[in-house]
């Protein structure tokens, strides 16, 4: 049985550039390792405001967010033998109140401060490992283990939890690749950014750069992440007509289409995009554009 989780983490630095970082219990895919403060994104739910939620749940500190560091993916699996998917997404935080003791103060064996040379001498979760640029760590004995990459596609409910990867695709000639909306889909006939679902055990600028091949025909290389957003549509209508409620998650990056050629939709896309086209940023001015599509490349005008 495979799923597929989103869920959001902060790092808080103090004065003298300790991390904190939180020991995950028994039972699941962090089974004893240490990891960065956080909790899993629930339904309908901005990643930013799961974060401030999450990281006072588990440590009693109140934090703002800074902005985002990272979005990364990874598969374990649970000792039931079920496959989690998780899209993690990694914030800067600020505390604004609260206080987290030192283990010497009484802080317990849950909750610690580390430098790097300390975190790297205990077992840390692989994506904190990578965030923070610590290496040599592994996982303790446990009932997480990896698990070979696969693609499912999940079965339709009312409810539907996703997590997307999008791109403001851009030409050396400062050209802007947008996709169209199909007939039947969420958004129907306005212009979007390129991108979309990732698949189970996909990083999400592999899913992206995969989207834009199969939306598009474009090959293009990711340049940064710029911003995480939420939507969610609680009235939404499915392409085989059942009603929604509808909540997505979508990583933003700036992608460059180094060799751009006339963009078409590929049979892979599916129905979901109508076609692609490029467009000059003066073109943009009057088209009919997805939430996402308009708040992005309103920084470009």
């Amino acid at each position: 049985m495979q799923q597929r989780w989103i869920a959001a983490y902060g790092v808080l630095r103090d004065d003298g550039g300790q991390v904190l970082l939180a020991r995950g219990s028994g039972g699941g895919p962090d089974w004893d390792a240490w990891r960065l403060p956080g909790s899993r994104v629930r339904h309908a739910e901005h990643p930013a405001t799961a974060v401030v939620r999450g990281f006072a749940e588990e440590t009693g500190v109140a934090v703002t967010v800074a902005g985002v560091r990272a979005v990364v993916a990874d598969v374990a699996t649970f000792s039931a033998g079920v496959g989690v998917h998780t899209d993690r997404l990694v914030f800067d935080v600020t505390a604004t109140t609260g206080r987290v003791f030192r283990p010497e103060q009484g802080g317990g064996d849950r909750l610690r401060w580390f430098t790097p040379d300390s975190a790297a001498a205990v077992p840390v979760m692989p994506f904190t490992a990578d965030v923070l640029g610590l290496s040599g760590t592994l996982l303790p004995p446990g009932p997480s283990s990896a698990l070979p990459l696969a693609a499912t596609a999940p079965a339709p409910t009312a409810r539907r939890h996703r997590f997307g990867a999008y791109g403001l695709v851009t030409d050396p000639a400062g050209r802007v690749l947008l996709t169209l909306i199909a007939e039947g889909y969420p958004g129907a006939g306005s212009w979007h950014l390129p991108g979309g679902g990732t698949d189970y055990g996909e990083a999400p600028e592999t899913g992206l750069l995969r989207e834009l091949v199969e939306e598009s025909g474009q090959v293009g290389r990711v340049v940064e992440l710029v911003g995480v957003d939420s939507f969610h549509n609680p009235m939404a209508v499915g392409p085989e007509g059942y009603p929604l409620d509808w909540h997505t998650v979508r990583a933003i990056y700036t992608v460059v289409v180094d060799e751009p050629t006339e963009a078409r939709v590929l049979e892979l896309a599916g129905g979901s995009t109508a076609r692609a086209s490029w467009f000059t940023v003066a073109e943009l001015t009057g088209l009919r554009l997805s939430d996402i599509a308009a708040r992005t490349v309103a920084e470009l005008r």
